[in-house]
């Protein structure tokens, strides 16, 4: 899909944080000028702006944006509580709004929504598993949106068990399907990447994944909750 574009520049931290974790490209711009020369060949995917840090440049990227030849959809926009009364005064000017600060996953809840509604973008691939959740275009992984510091093996090995929840498999298993059978270290490697993704899953997570005794190891519940 094409970038959203953020207002302003540099993009809140915050802002870029969840964006970056649910997977949506985006580019973020200064002026109505800057947004004409970095626009995608195919157009912008939408457009976040932050009228809770400029609200008059806002406000004027927002009409500017509206006056184009070609329609532009959809247009977020994060205001503080304070704002609130002034927006059915500038309905014309976005689609919907979320309050700021805000929580990630109703921010990724509203784009969803305004991408559905208006036909436009598409939601990354992810794996959701209660808190946990894994983005496979960028390779990253989140709990409760706070991201985790993975290694790619050891976001490989999360993948790997978070896309079989329940199902249980042998060290041997998990080697051959993880590492690749040219891989010949032996099953101490998988106990160690074990524990240390359990270490970063944190206490509150780290049952997520569960040792069958004699087995090997399980992500998530089986069918019968054990």
């Amino acid at each position: 899909m094409e970038p959203l574009l953020i207002y302003p520049d540099p993009a809140p931290p915050a802002l870029a944080q969840a964006l970056d974790l649910a997977g949506y490209p985006w580019k973020a711009i200064g002026s109505t000028d800057a947004a004409d020369r970095s626009e995608p060949e195919d157009g912008w995917a939408g457009a976040i702006v932050c009228a809770d840090i400029d609200a008059d440049g806002s406000f004027a990227l927002c009409r500017a944006l509206r006056k184009r030849d070609l329609p532009f959809a959809p247009l977020l926009l994060l205001v503080a509580g304070s704002q609130l009364a002034e927006l059915e005064l500038r309905e014309d000017l976005f689609d919907d709004f979320c309050l700021s600060p805000f929580q990630p996953k109703e921010l990724e809840a509203r784009i969803a929504h305004l991408f559905w509604r208006t036909g436009r973008g598409t939601r990354p691939e992810l794996v959701e598993y209660g808190d946990l959740v894994l983005n496979l275009e960028t390779y990253q992984a989140a709990i409760n949106g706070k991201p985790l510091d993975l290694t790619y093996m050891e976001y490989e090995l999360l993948k790997f068990l978070a896309t079989h929840p329940g199902k249980v498999f042998t060290r041997e298993t998990l080697l051959s399907r993880v590492w690749g059978y040219e891989y010949y270290g032996g099953a101490r490697t998988v106990d160690v990447h074990i524990r240390r993704l359990r270490a970063k899953l944190g206490e509150e997570h780290a049952n997520l994944i569960s040792t069958v005794r004699s087995v090997g190891y399980r992500f998530g519940q089986s069918r019968w909750g054990l």
